[in-house]
């Protein structure tokens, strides 16, 4: 195990709040890790990785009272634990796990406890609803995505030169709804009055369960 003072090493921000810039450099560092570990196996690691999906959340599944959401979260499951360019996940990509440097243009992450195989979306997702409540994450969405997606495509070219970056993102984009779809339904099942319950993740969930009933 190696251990480092983040402090010492230049990131001692600590934000319970943070701007775009500030999130931008959040979604840089995601986009980094991600493309770093595209197509790694988790040998070590948890198989899946973040601490709220469907196979360790038996009991929250059991006391959700969205029976669409219920009925759909098998396959929300699956959609996004066999996604293309599986890579590794942080897992608790919360702002409270980021350090950041003076100006803000860096940060450093913390509590790995949760790092696994999955789809990188779900880290975005995650981060993203962190940050925002439901007006600002309508506002943001584009700008955010697109921000990560730009970050993504130079992380790639850095470390996975044999990919191609937009192919990524053409798979990856259209599962960022899916992804938040997924953690709702465990919100909904683990804090019905949890502050991130808001009509932008119901309006996400209602469309990723009709589009995924009309493909079934």
């Amino acid at each position: 195990m190696v251990l480092e003072d983040l402090d010492a090493s230049g990131f001692a921000g600590r934000r319970l709040r943070t701007n775009v810039e500030g999130m931008f450099s959040c979604l840089r560092w995601l986009a980094h890790f991600h493309a770093r570990f595209m197509g790694v196996s988790p040998a070590g690691l948890w198989e899946v990785g973040t601490y709220w999906h469907l196979g360790t959340r038996p009991d929250e599944l059991a006391a959700l009272t969205d029976d669409a959401l219920k009925g759909a979260a098998s396959e929300i499951d699956r959609i996004l634990t066999h996604a293309p360019y599986p890579t590794l996940v942080h897992g608790d990509a919360k702002l409270a796990n980021f350090c950041f440097s003076n100006d803000g243009n860096q940060v450093a992450a913390v509590d790995f406890q949760y790092v696994g195989g999955g789809c990188g979306m779900k880290d975005v997702a995650y981060f993203i609803g962190s940050c925002l409540n439901e007006d600002e994450c309508d506002a943001r969405e584009v700008t955010l995505l697109d921000s990560y997606f730009a970050s993504l495509r130079q992380a790639l070219h850095r470390f996975r030169p044999d990919l191609d970056a937009a192919e990524v993102e053409a798979a990856w984009r259209p599962l960022y709804p899916v992804a938040w779809t997924d953690f709702h339904r465990f919100l909904k099942g683990w804090s019905p009055q949890h502050w991130k319950i808001h009509d932008y993740s119901e309006r996400l969930t209602h469309n990723v369960v009709s589009n995924l009933r009309k493909t079934t």
